[in-house]
């Protein structure tokens, strides 16, 4: 029987991979496949997942293939047992969903190179399963950001260009539910303004891998000084933006820049005026606003079909996590108690 020691050893053949030969995910190395692929097929190969995903995988990949070499162990093929010791090392820093992040490159990585990926084995599924009850699994959320405290955040932005964008940028991506990635990524082209309000149109999104689209229709406001139609509108007009990015960054001199903002400086527009008006910036962020118009929605009386109609949703499993929040106080039954 092969022990845990033997199999963790160095396996001495001129096969053995070291981390530089074990290439990024998703880039064939023609050391593993053979005859080597194609410039054309390596972009397709790539194509297959989005940008952040593959982002994700390659720091997660090297970092495996890291503590490989700090081991002498071979990245590619990985045997189980040394997969399931990294895991369990990682478990000491890092979250269970990080966890399994990395178990997902480790098993990318050997498909791509045509292998049978060690992360089906029992030893590997099994520590998971070990981490997950050790660690649980429940996701660190930020707070939603609800209707109240989306004014507050408005009357807490700066009379010039800057807090006019950051005024559009928030009051945009909450009334159309937006994740952060599809807020900086719109388009002027992207944005048709009619009788009933705003059209938007999704090119792509988290659950729109293809790119077949989707539209999200904005209302007006009935407060003017809320309005996210009212506003994006004012925004385009004060600047002149006719066309490209709908949501750019502006210099120290009120300079509107031609590049678009990053998902990044979604979140430190929300902290900044969470502060602003007297919220914790630690327990808001981008996400807060899309997970701010759900709870908000569902407080207000609002159908799952029309929440999910507005986020894009596909599971209504994700939708009632939103619905149970807002129902916490509404529907409690401790405050039919007396007390």
């Amino acid at each position: 029987m092969t022990t845990a020691k033997t199999a963790l050893a160095v396996i001495p053949d001129d096969t053995c991979m070291t981390a530089e030969l074990a290439g990024p995910i998703f880039e064939p190395n023609a050391a593993v496949i053979s005859p080597p692929v194609n410039e054309q097929v390596r972009t397709y190969v790539r194509a297959s997942k989005a940008p952040n995903t593959i982002r994700g995988y390659e720091s997660d990949w090297r970092d495996f293939c890291n503590w490989c070499s700090r081991r002498a162990l071979k990245p590619i093929p990985a045997v189980p047992e040394a997969v399931a010791t990294y895991l369990a090392e990682c478990a000491e820093r890092l979250k269970s969903g990080s966890i399994e992040r990395r178990i997902h490159a480790i098993a990318e990585a050997h498909k791509v190179a045509g292998l049978e990926p060690p992360t089906h084995a029992a030893i590997v599924l099994n520590t998971m399963k070990g981490i997950r009850r050790t660690l649980g699994t429940a996701p660190s959320q930020k707070l939603a950001a609800l209707t109240n405290d989306i004014r507050a955040m408005v009357d807490q932005t700066d009379p010039d260009m800057i807090g006019l964008r950051d005024r559009a940028l928030i009051l945009l991506g909450f009334a159309g539910a937006f994740r952060r990635s599809e807020l900086v990524g719109l388009t002027v082209e992207d944005c048709l303004f009619n009788r009933d309000g705003l059209t938007v149109t999704l090119r792509r999104s988290k659950t729109d891998q293809t790119a077949e689209g989707r539209k999200v229709g904005i209302p007006y406001g009935s407060n003017p000084g809320t309005c996210p139609v009212r506003t994006l509108q004012s925004w385009l007009e004060q600047t002149g933006i006719a066309t490209g990015p709908l949501f750019r960054p502006i210099n120290r001199h009120g300079k509107v820049q031609a590049g678009r903002l990053s998902g990044i400086d979604v979140a430190r527009v929300v902290k900044k005026l969470a502060l602003r008006a007297g919220l914790d910036p630690a327990k808001y962020a981008g996400h807060s606003l899309r997970a701010g118009h759900a709870t908000s929605a569902a407080i207000a009386g609002a159908s799952e079909r029309s929440i999910m109609n507005q986020t894009g949703h596909r599971s209504v499993l994700m939708v009632r996590r939103y619905i149970r929040d807002a129902n916490l106080f509404r529907e409690n039954s401790a405050g039919k108690l007396g007390l």
